[in-house]
């Protein structure tokens, strides 16, 4: 099980700091080169994340919170967050490349915050303890028991809220999965993972925490659950 999940993250890592930071740089851009597949994975992202600020919008005096976006790819929760108020947040990803590219972006918007951390972590690593911890559509590259470990690392971190989402199972989406495998392509350099929402709630429970909401995003090849947690005392 270790040597598994430690061949899981390795190839994730591989993947970002090389192939696919490149291809997911692009699709989190505002560039005209992408595919159809790519450009609806871009909006249904960007439907995740417009939903995580609308939900932390409702909650008063962002910036005395401390944030950590877990997973930050490119910055596109990052950005929104540090406009919507937030000031202390502490930023991370497997990937260098993508810590890299989350800083340029940070800068290039001319944000700037009293306490942005940059780490170069995998998610079971992550120390610190915060009041929001986010991680979205990243356990799409874990398999539900090492999701389900993760998501329990994470509420060990946070002392108010948990906001993740992830691909849910389903059997349609079972279905295109298996297809997807007959045609892997050239892009097709890292697992994509369902997750069964039952496992990754009792997780969170096992920890005490509780639903407050969720909703389900998608587009054309694109299908994110996300769910709000809170820690119940």
């Amino acid at each position: 099980m270790i040597n598994s999940k430690n061949l899981e993250k390795n190839e994730v890592k591989e993947y970002f700091n090389g192939t696919g930071f490149d291809r997911w740089n692009r699709i989190y851009s505002k560039s005209d080169d992408v595919n159809k597949v790519q450009k609806n994975i871009r909006i249904g992202h960007q439907k995740t994340v417009d939903d995580v600020i609308t939900w932390i919008k409702k909650y008063p005096d962002l910036s005395k919170m401390t944030f950590c976006d877990a997973g930050c790819g490119v910055g596109s929760l990052t950005i929104p967050l540090l406009k919507s108020g937030v000031q202390d947040i502490q930023v991370s990803d497997i990937s260098d490349s993508m810590i890299d590219e989350t800083k340029l972006r940070i800068k290039n918007a001319g944000l700037s915050a009293r306490g942005i951390k940059y780490k170069v972590s995998d998610l079971e690593k992550l120390t610190g303890t915060f009041d929001f911890v986010i991680c979205l559509d990243v356990f799409i590259h874990y398999p539900q028991s090492v999701a389900e470990e993760m998501v329990k690392h994470l509420c060990d971190l946070s002392t108010s809220r948990l906001i993740v989402s992830f691909a849910p199972y389903t059997p349609l989406l079972a279905i295109l999965k298996s297809i997807g495998t007959l045609f892997p392509g050239p892009s097709k350099t890292t697992r994509a993972y369902t997750l069964k929402e039952d496992g990754i709630i009792s997780a969170a429970k096992e920890k005490g925490f509780v639903v407050v909401q969720k909703k389900l995003n998608q587009a054309p090849f694109y299908f994110s659950k996300l769910i709000e947690f809170q820690k119940i005392n």
